[in-house]
């Protein structure tokens, strides 16, 4: 689709601002109710979803062009769909797929910034989001004898996706999620230095080709390798494999988990048992590529009527994706499963999580403001008085982490791998 198609969205936002912060049926304490990072650093309407929505039809009938403040409204954004969320709770209209149609405007009329073209031009050069060497994709694996499906054949392929592939600090999590697997006796294997990027960030970024050229490849290795499941400890792997590539008509057709999906099943299954005690006070942070933008895409093909001048009608009805349908319970499980472990709830959770800062370009554009954003999340943390923050996602991590060193917070950060891994 293209901008043109959400005319009907522009001209039906009524400005109420509902956009900015969580489902008000959700506030639970009025230091934490802001949803969305990008209006809430930069204050002016035109960050907030409405002002997107105000922005683009003005650009639509013409009446503004390309110019540095539209490029930094439209690029500071963290495209984390928590406007999307609370902007479906009173109306049903698309913030979040008004942006991205934006961005993909953006980049098939030149108006990129630098940040984001480095990353693309890294990614088409080394197959990966950092621009690293090809050759050392699989480093992280060393040592681990798992098996390598550019030559065997194993019924799960463990995707550890470019983060985790080459960020060295991260080596130890994804390094324990594939032993984990190897313990409990899963036939799992990897494509190590043949693995290649899910094209997901090119997507966030606005560079749709380069996610139809990595959705068909990943189609290729699917089918060269003949697994029967993909398991990845990255939460935007996962959600683009499993949301996006649906979304643009290229599933995989295998079945696609985030590792905490499978731990969770191979715990209920008795093949890892949670035996030893982790004394420590956590919460959990929901990553937004996990949460609420895992929730499965829902096609639909039909009309839009104008009704009494002012009411749109779908013809056959549509139905909408609230966030309600990410992966939410499952990682909460795990963790109380875990003995010794005291476990509480921040105050924005779910589908109306507060992003980590890592995600739709700013990491790489903005750091300064991915930080900020990362920080509002542990202040939340310590708000509650947890001793670690918990998260299933190397961005999260990694974001939480570099907050850490700036405020020099002593909150430890976890993926719940590392529990897990603790725990057996």
């Amino acid at each position: 689709m293209a901008i043109e198609a959400y005319k009907h969205d522009m001209l039906r936002c009524t400005r109420c601002s509902y956009c900015k912060w969580i489902p008000w049926e959700n506030f639970r304490n009025t230091d934490f109710i802001k949803g969305c990072p990008s209006v809430s650093r930069y204050h002016w309407h035109a960050y907030s979803a409405g002002g997107k929505f105000n922005m683009a039809l003005s650009f639509l009938e013409g009446r503004i062009g390309y110019s540095d403040s539209f490029l930094d409204v439209v690029y500071k954004c963290h495209m984390d769909g928590s406007c999307d969320v609370s902007c479906k709770s009173v109306q049903d209209i698309e913030p979040l797929q008004l942006m991205q149609e934006l961005r993909i405007k953006c980049v098939e009329d030149g108006q990129v910034i630098p940040a984001h073209a480095a990353v693309i031009d890294g990614l088409r050069k080394e197959d990966n989001m950092l621009g690293k060497p090809r050759s050392e994709r699989g480093k992280w694996a060393e040592g681990l004898a798992v098996k390598d499906l550019t030559r065997e054949k194993a019924k799960v392929l463990y995707h550890a996706g470019c983060q985790y592939s080459y960020d060295e600090e991260l080596w130890p999590v994804v390094r324990d999620g594939l032993t984990l697997l190897k313990d409990a006796g899963v036939d799992v294997g990897i494509m190590g230095h043949a693995e290649m990027c899910c094209g997901g960030r090119a997507y966030e970024l606005g560079y749709k080709d380069d996610l139809d050229k990595y959705a068909a490849r990943h189609a290729n290795i699917v089918k060269a390798s003949g697994v029967e499941t993909i398991v990845t400890p990255c939460a935007h792997c996962y959600q683009t494999m499993k949301v996006n590539y649906d979304k643009i008509g290229k599933k995989l057709g295998v079945e696609i988990l985030h590792i905490t999906e499978y731990l969770d099943r191979l715990i209920k299954e008795g093949r890892i048992k949670l035996n030893k005690k982790v004394p420590l006070k956590v919460t959990y942070h929901d990553p937004c590529h996990l949460g609420r933008l895992a929730e499965p895409w829902v096609h639909w093909d039909g009309k839009e009527t104008k009704v009494l001048g002012q009411m749109i009608v779908h013809d056959p009805p549509k139905k909408f994706r609230r966030g309600a349908g990410g992966v939410y319970d499952i990682p909460r499980d795990i963790i109380r499963n875990i003995p010794g472990l005291s476990f509480v709830e921040m105050y924005r959770i779910r589908a109306c999580g507060w992003c980590c800062g890592g995600g739709g370009g700013v990491k790489e554009a903005y750091p300064d403001f991915a930080i900020w954003t990362a920080r509002e999340r542990i202040r939340e943390a310590r708000a509650v008085g947890a001793d670690a923050i918990v998260s299933a996602c190397p961005s999260c991590k990694q974001m939480f982490q570099e907050a850490i060193k700036e405020t020099g917070d002593d909150v430890k950060v976890l993926d719940i791998i590392e529990l897990v891994q603790q725990s057996v």
